[in-house]
Order: structure tokens, then C-alpha cells, then sequence
């Protein structure tokens, strides 16, 4: 995302506290995307659709069927997120920007065949008694999904922050608007709504896309090639994406937890709401990633790996290195700190905010719990971004993996240990990866130039 952090940057450069305030707003929204967002527009459609789409438990149904819509997709096409990433980024390395265009076509076929043939076959065998216009809807609303995944990789590389603003504005705007247009139809209504405006959000992408990168060829199958995509990257996309959700996977199958609510799709009514609410929280968390982990930790990246190669002296190599290490730490401290702000915010406005929504209490700690475990994904995710730039793939690997495993295990205990101890699975897997990581990270740097020189 450094693309896009550079630009934000020259609007931090004015110096004023609403230059400030509006790098960190357009930071906050670019670096959270679709995810967030997605919450955010299923609670406005919900919200507006009571009074009209009845019976209500179609509200919930068409909730949920998104819910899993997206974190099916997320898990199936994780498998070429970060390494498509990984060969877009090192196709600008090599300045062959031509190919980028063609072979984002061919990931695009490939994300459509798969992901249609996968939801056809899934959909027909476990949804038999829904109407044929839901199946078809589902299908092609996890196809749309699938391939916005693969189209946000290149809004983060794009310097067009405003464009990129402008179509989730007007894409998520005209989800909820298609959906609201069209909730008198019931289920099959909502759900047609959602796609119509996910379907626009891909055309956007699709367009900002071939503004920023050109090709003589339509579809280029390079990134099947043999050594184009790395192995391992292909299973840290599944393993981090499947750890992200396997907890929900777990409280929504659990039968004291959870509730049928449509063909195979279950919810879990104690869980779902709080951490539905605490990912909202790390809006000014992602914004920090954005605005000082990326783009600051980018600069002295490059002003260590710049030195190394035009040969700078060794005093000047450790120096950049010493800023380098210190900017992480910096970066990281800025997520931290941020999080805390936020979690102490909402620890003192939570308890009215439920009492006036009408939710029950029981909800109060686990929503503490899970905001703290959201601002831990935050800073993973910064970890694992450091280990990304310095080419640590299996060690980014042993830690999703890592994650997933503990995340499995300490969800399955809380939920057999019963209600005061629900979230803290997820909370205290990610607090072993992010120490863990720290570790592996304070120790990785301190060896960074003996590493690079006698590896190469």
C-alpha cells in the first residue's frame, strides 16, 4: 500500500490538524476496504429494511448469507492474494509493467471458473429447497466477491487515493441503495440488490485498473509458470484467512451457541454482534499501518537495501539499518497506541451504547474482548508486512500457522469452559503470534546485514 501512503503523505506535509485529520480519514477507509466497509453497509441495510421486509428473519437470512458469501471467498481465493501480490510486485521490480495488465485477466478467468464451479456444486447440494433465483444470486455474488479480492491488490499499489475513495463511495452506495430499492422483494430482493452494487464496485476496479496499467495482450497465463508464484505464499493466503474466521466457523456450528437459520447457514446470536462491532474499531488502527508502518518503514527499507547495492560504506549500511529497525518500532508502538485509545473509548461509551440499542449486557464483555483481539490482528498484520518486505515467507507462514492452530484449539476450549470465557480464543492466540512474531522480528533484524550479505 506504500503507493497510495506516499500520496497521503504530501497532504500530512501542509502541517495542520485538518490535513491531518483528513490523511488519516481517507488512510482509514482505503486501508480497510471492502472489509469494513461490508459491515458497515449490511447494518444500514438491516437497519432501514425492518419496517418493510417482512417477516423480519429474512433481514437475518440475507445478513448472514453475505457474511458467508465473504468469508468463504476470502478463504477460497486467499490462495492467490498474497501471491499474485508477490508477482505483481516483482514484475515492477523488473520494470515489465506490460505484463501485469495480462496476467491480472488470467487470475480474473481463473478466480471465475473456480469460484463458479465451487459455489454451483456447493450451493445446489446444500441450499435444495431455496428458490432458483437464491442459488443463482449466491453464485454470482461469490463469483463478484472473489474477484473484488483479487481487483483490491492493485487499488493499494494505485497513487489515485481520491478515485479510489470516489468508487467506494459511489459502490457501496449503491449497494445499500440497490438493496433498500429492492427489499420489498424479500430475500431474493436484498440479495439482488448486494450484487448489483458489488458488481458495480468490480467495474470500478476493473477500470481505475486499465487506467493505471497497459498491455498489447489481453490474457497472459505467466503467473502459472513454474517459480512465478511462491508455494508457500499460496498457503499462507489460506492459512491466515482460514485462522481469521475458523473461530466463527467453530461458535457458529457449536450447538449451545449457535441457531439454524437457513439451509446449512447457522449464526451465533453471543458472538456474532460483538465481534461484528469490534472491527469497526480498528479503522484508526489500519489508518496508522497505512500512513506510518507502510510508508515510513517503505522509505528506510530502501534507503538500506539502496545502500547494500550502490555499495555504501559498512557505517552507513548499519545507520540505515538502526533507522530502518527504529522506524518499526516506532510504527508498531503508533498501531498500539492507537488501539488503546480507541479500546479506552469504547470501553467508557460501550455500556450506555448497548443499553440504548437495547442489547443485553451479556454482550459487554465479550465486545471488550474482541476489540482488544481486532487491534492485535491490526498489529499481526504489521508484523507479518515487515516479514513480507524482507523476504521471510516461511517464517510469516510459521506464524499464520501458528495463529490458526491456536486459534482452533483455545476457541474450542472457551467454548467447552462456557460463556465468561467466549473471544478469549481468539484474543489470546493472537497475542501468542504477536509475541511470538516481535521475537522472531527483534531477532531477524539484528542479524539483518549478516543475513543479506551471505545469502545473496
Amino acid at each position: 500500500m506504500a503507493g497510495i501512503g506516499f500520496e497521503l503523505r504530501k497532504i500530512l506535509k501542509k502541517d495542520s490538524y485538518w490535513s491531518l485529520l483528513k490523511a488519516y480519514a481517507y488512510a482509514g477507509v482505503i486501508s480497510s476496504g471492502p472489509w469494513v466497509l461490508s459491515i458497515i453497509g449490511l447494518l444500514i441495510i438491516g437497519v432501514l429494511s425492518i419496517s418493510v421486509v417482512a417477516p423480519e428473519s429474512l433481514i437475518i437470512q440475507f445478513q448472514l448469507s453475505v457474511t458467508y458469501l465473504i468469508a468463504v471467498s476470502l478463504i477460497l481465493t486467499g490462495c492467490l492474494q498474497t501471491s499474485f501480490t508477490r508477482f505483481v510486485a516483482d514484475r515492477l521490480y523488473e520494470e515489465k509493467d506490460e505484463l501485469i495488465l495480462s496476467n491480472f485477466n488470467g487470475v480474473l478467468c481463473l478466480v471465475t471458473i473456480v469460484c463458479g464451479i465451487f459455489a454451483t456444486g456447493l450451493i445446489v447440494w446444500l441450499f435444495p429447497h431455496q428458490s432458483i433465483l437464491y442459488k443463482v444470486l449466491m453464485v454470482g455474488c461469490f463469483v463478484v466477491l472473489g474477484n473484488i479480492w483479487i481487483a483490491t491488490i492493485f487499488l493499494s499499489s494505485m497513487k489515485e487515493y481520491q478515485a479510489v475513495l470516489l468508487l467506494y463511495a459511489i459502490g457501496y452506495g449503491l449497494t445499500i441503495g440497490a438493496s433498500l430499492l429492492l427489499r420489498s422483494y424479500g430475500l431474493e430482493g436484498l440479495l439482488l440488490g448486494f450484487f448489483i452494487g458489488q458488481f458495480g464496485i468490480l467495474i470500478g476496479m476493473l477500470g481505475l485498473t486499465v487506467r493505471n496499467y497497459s498491455s498489447e495482450t489481453l490474457l497472459a497465463w505467466d503467473f502459472l509458470k513454474k517459480g512465478q508464484m511462491y508455494g508457500s505464499l499460496i498457503w499462507l493466503g489460506l492459512v491466515y484467512n482460514l485462522a481469521i474466521w475458523i473461530d466463527k466457523f467453530l461458535f457458529w456450528y457449536y450447538p449451545e451457541t449457535s441457531e439454524l437459520v437457513l439451509g446449512p447457514i447457522r449464526n451465533s446470536p453471543i458472538y456474532d454482534l460483538p465481534i461484528f462491532l469490534a472491527y469497526l474499531s480498528i479503522l484508526p488502527g489500519m489508518a496508522s499501518f497505512l500512513v506510518r508502518m507502510e510508508t515510513d518503514f517503505v522509505e528506510r527499507y530502501q534507503e538500506f537495501y539502496g545502500a547494500i547495492r550502490e555499495g555504501a560504506s559498512l557505517d552507513f549500511i548499519q545507520h540505515a539499518k538502526n533507522e530502518m529497525i527504529r522506524t518499526i518500532r516506532l510504527g508498531l508502538y503508533e498501531i498500539m497506541k492507537i488501539q488503546f485509545v480507541v479500546s479506552l473509548l469504547i470501553w467508557a461509551v460501550g455500556p450506555p451504547v448497548l443499553r440504548w440499542l437495547e442489547i443485553s449486557e451479556l454482550y459487554e464483555s465479550l465486545l471488550y474482548v474482541d476489540i482488544v483481539a481486532a487491534g492485535l490482528q491490526v498489529l499481526f498484520l504489521g508484523i507479518l508486512n515487515v516479514f513480507f518486505y524482507l523476504d521471510k515467507r516461511m517464517i510469516a507462514l510459521g506464524l499464520s500457522s501458528l495463529f490458526l492452530f491456536g486459534n482452533v484449539i483455545l476457541s474450542a476450549w472457551s467454548l467447552h469452559m462456557g460463556l465468561p470465557y467466549y473471544g478469549y480464543g481468539f484474543a489470546v492466540s493472537l497475542l501468542v503470534v504477536v509475541i511470538f512474531g516481535m521475537h522472531l522480528l527483534d531477532k531477524k533484524l539484528q542479524n539483518l546485514e549478516y543475513e543479506t550479505f551471505m545469502l545473496q
